[in-house]
């Protein structure tokens, strides 16, 4: 396949490349693009360099690309979308411009793969972070009992530490060290953050489902891996030992529950994971 990458030079156009080389990705030709400040910067890509390319309007750049990873910022993506797209490109979208347009399929693999087939503008938005985590989660128990509601408290790590410095305040409200900051994104109407109302909207649009959630998220100092405490309520009592085993069978899922030896997920240890790991699983008293 002849891939693209927009917002190459970033942190997480630096991650689509780690991890397609870790995936061994059939890769005939890769293209990188950014902004005029990162282009002419050189990656190595396997045996290759790939030098960054300037992100431009009406020019044949994406011409015989099958695949274009995006994520330069949810303005960019939508300015350049139908640059894109233009020569049949598939557009995955890793920012928040798309994800609730009707047009556009908001997919998480192990939950809606199918949904990917229809995209009637060539765009397949990516989840919010802390959304995808948890719908890998849900869909195994959903596939057990109709879910009505959760309520979900995420700690959500910020790629920062202090590394004994003292902390200099630029990316969020205060600093992070020493601390955790109730507020991701901006507050909106009803009190609730936009990250928050992220979870609630597209964890019903991806689940196809009438599911109601309330979340509260929580930036902490951990430097990789999200985390999530999630209360659910299904339409039948289910057992422990039901929704661990269905844990274990699910796709995308790892299940880390043994508390009598103190073993469940922590990010120390799962940084770098695919995998969503679960632990702690029991009964609302």
């Amino acid at each position: 396949m002849n891939v693209a990458i927009v917002g190459a030079s970033g942190a997480v156009g630096q991650e689509f490349l780690r991890v397609l080389a870790e995936r061994k990705f059939p890769i005939d030709e890769l293209r990188l693009f950014g902004s005029k400040r990162s282009a002419g910067k050189v990656y190595r890509f396997g045996d290759r360099d790939v030098t960054v390319r300037e992100l431009r309007h009406d020019t044949d750049d994406f011409r015989g690309i099958d695949i274009a990873f995006t994520s330069a910022g949810a303005g960019i993506s939508r300015e350049f979308a139908a640059d894109i797209t233009r020569f049949g490109a598939v557009m995955i979208d890793n920012t928040s411009a798309f994800r609730m347009d009707e047009d556009v399929p908001l997919v998480v693999p192990e939950c809606n793969a199918a949904d990917a087939l229809n995209r009637p503008r060539g765009i397949i938005a990516n989840p919010n972070c802390t959304t995808i985590m948890m719908v890998v989660a849900l869909q195994a128990i959903e596939q057990l009992s109709h879910i009505r509601r959760v309520h979900v408290a995420s700690y959500q790590a910020a790629s920062a530490l202090a590394a004994g410095e003292k902390p200099h305040v630029e990316k969020f409200a205060y600093q992070l060290a020493y601390n955790v900051i109730p507020q991701i994104d901006v507050f909106t109407d009803n009190g609730y953050t936009k990250e928050e109302m992220k979870m609630y909207n597209e964890t019903r649009k991806i689940m196809h489902s009438d599911i109601e959630v309330s979340a509260t998220c929580v930036r902490v100092p951990v430097m990789r891996s999200h985390s999530e405490a999630i209360w659910v309520e299904t339409e039948r009592p289910l057992s422990v030992e039901e929704v661990s085993r269905a844990v274990s069978d699910g796709e995308g899922l790892t299940l880390r529950d043994n508390p009598a030896e103190r073993e469940y997920p922590m990010p120390l240890f799962l940084a770098g994971c695919d995998d969503v790991y679960v632990g702690r699983i029991r009964k609302d008293l």
